[in-house]
């Protein structure tokens, strides 16, 4: 069992460790807590909860990073120090964050980007990079820089010279020429020749500020590497949904951190899930982003034109009394809100349409690992089994009604009213399709908590506990099989009152105004960057690199 000596307010305390996935995080509240218990005014502190703190080595002092797993960043006796916010030597900090999360300066309003041109790099931009709180991007200076080195490189290749690790092998292969033809499998088989380190992975901090550091040198033109390459590693560099910068997927992604960042609100039940076996989650959860943020986005374009509408002159004919004329147009007709809400209907369905595959995931025990159909002793009880049907068929509804209202068109008037929008149609349809969408998703809220009941003693993050304590206040838990409409109604209720936007509301924009970056524990899902960089006790050896 591995062991650690911490120093704490010049007192020694050996803390032993059972489980070497555990955080540095985890060893600083540990040490501090048996350090409250030896003292009899408990240190000045109510609770370890109330200590802010940073972990150090002692020998060197070197800053730890307190999600970094204890098996990763020290070695076993190894002799570390907390120190406590407000005490000789200690950083500033952001007491509002957990585990004293450090900073190497004042704090203030993050930047949106830091230019990188291979000559200004400061190792206090390097840690900021590598905690997420920039982006990267070139000056004009380097992007020139970069453009002129690959034009040697062009013209070495054009001009088919022999020139060493361009056209030739490396190492001993310095000897071979590559073929023209045969350049681009050299680049892709250097790369998987390098890629033999040993070891486990670097934290995604880490990862990030090695990259950085090669951008870095990449920028000061020196490498021969095209301008379109270096974009495409910077980009890479840059939180996946900047990649595809919509705004109700970036939004949407960012309401789901901020209720779910468990270094922000700990969340007992993700770190009981943290080690488990699933390479990546199903698109139903993946993909909440991407699907919930095209409805927030197709929300705001109906809007737009609906209130365009609202504030419209829509008579036949116009009178302009400043002209003293009337004009007959067509501004009656109703193309704009008929294809608006035609759009509104078939955009908003997909919530009810992913919220259903969700149900399903809760209810089925060999997607969820809880109980069939959220409910003990199944067979005599049936949960949540009907309640999902009833969710299928408004989904099933919704595909029909879904189908635009506004592609139709009949002639009447003799032929005078040739073309109509059919947009009142288009309403109905579309009023429908909401109400379905909210009694689905009535039913995952429903589904949702019941889950948790079977996770408990495990807490979710705070602002869930919140929402979990709102709908437990108008429907109880289900101990077996009762009339489930008005427990369906209640949630719903909930919905449409906005009662449970007004619990998670707060938590969004406290954390929006926080400017709280990114950062995610390991977990299986989380080993993009990780592997392009491998922590490797055995580099190969070779006089070239």
């Amino acid at each position: 069992m591995p062991r650690y000596t911490v120093h704490v307010r010049g007192e020694w305390l050996a803390v032993p460790c059972q489980d070497a996935q555990l955080t540095v995080g985890w060893l600083g509240r540990e040490a501090v807590r048996r350090y409250i218990k030896n003292k009899p005014d408990n240190g000045g502190f109510t609770s370890v909860d109330d200590a802010h703190f940073l972990v150090r080595r002692c020998k060197g002092l070197g800053l730890l990073d307190n999600e970094d797993r204890l098996e990763v960043a020290l070695e076993n006796n190894e002799f570390v120090e907390v120190v406590i916010e407000g005490d000789a030597m200690s950083p500033d900090f952001i007491p509002s964050q957990p585990e004293g999360v450090y900073l190497y300066s004042k704090y203030r309003e993050p930047e949106k980007y830091i230019e990188l041109d291979g000559d200004r790099l400061t190792t206090e931009d390097l840690v900021n990079l590598g905690k997420g709180r920039y982006k990267i991007k070139l000056t004009p200076t380097a992007e020139k820089r970069v453009q002129k080195s690959r034009e040697v490189i062009d013209s070495i290749i054009k001009e088919k010279t022999v020139v060493y690790g361009i056209t030739t092998g490396f190492g001993k292969f310095a000897r071979t020429v590559i073929p023209i033809n045969k350049l681009q499998e050299l680049q892709v088989n250097l790369v998987r020749s390098h890629s033999s380190g040993v070891g486990k992975p670097l934290s995604p901090e880490r990862c990030r500020m090695l990259l950085a550091l090669r951008i870095n040198v990449l920028a000061k033109g020196y490498s021969g590497i095209s301008l379109e390459t270096l974009k495409q590693v910077i980009e890479m560099f840059n939180d996946i949904h900047a990649l595809r910068p919509h705004r109700g997927q970036i939004e949407v992604a960012f309401r789901f951190r901020s209720l779910l960042d468990s270094d922000h609100h700990p969340s007992e039940i993700a770190e009981s899930h943290r080690f488990c076996d699933r390479v990546q989650d199903a698109y139903t959860l993946r993909c909440c982003p991407q699907v919930h943020g095209v409805v927030n986005d197709t929300i705001a374009f109906v809007k737009n034109i609906i209130t365009t509408e609202l504030n419209s002159a829509t008579d036949n004919p116009m009178v302009f009394a400043n002209r003293g004329e009337t004009v007959s147009g067509g501004n009656f007709h109703g193309e704009y809100p008929a294809k608006a809400l035609d759009y509104l209907a078939i955009g908003i369905h997909e919530l009810a349409a992913i919220s259903e595959r969700r149900i399903e995931r809760l209810c089925n025990p060999s997607l969820s690992e809880l109980p069939a159909f959220l409910v003990a002793e199944g067979g005599l009880n049936s949960g949540f089994m009907i309640a999902h049907c009833t969710a299928a068929a408004l989904v099933s509804e919704n595909k029909a009604l879904c189908h635009p209202s506004s592609v139709d068109s009949l002639s009447t008037s003799a032929a005078t009213e040739d073309h109509v929008s059919m947009g009142g149609w288009a309403a109905r349809k579309a009023l429908r399709v909401i109400e379905h969408v909210e009694q689905v998703l009535a039913i995952e809220l429903l589904a949702a908590c019941q889950g948790i009941e079977f996770l408990r003693p495990l807490k979710t993050t705070t602002p869930l506990e919140k929402v979990y304590d709102l709908v437990r206040s108008v429907v109880r838990p289900w101990i077996k099989d009762r009339f489930m409409a008005p427990d369906i109604e209640a949630a719903h209720r909930l919905l449409l009152e906005q009662k449970v936007w007004e619990v998670a509301a707060p938590y969004i924009e406290k954390y929006r105004m926080e400017h709280i970056p990114e950062s995610r524990p390991l977990s299986p899902t989380a080993f993009s960057l990780q592997f392009l960089h491998k922590k490797s006790t055995k580099i190969p050896e070779s006089e070239d690199l």
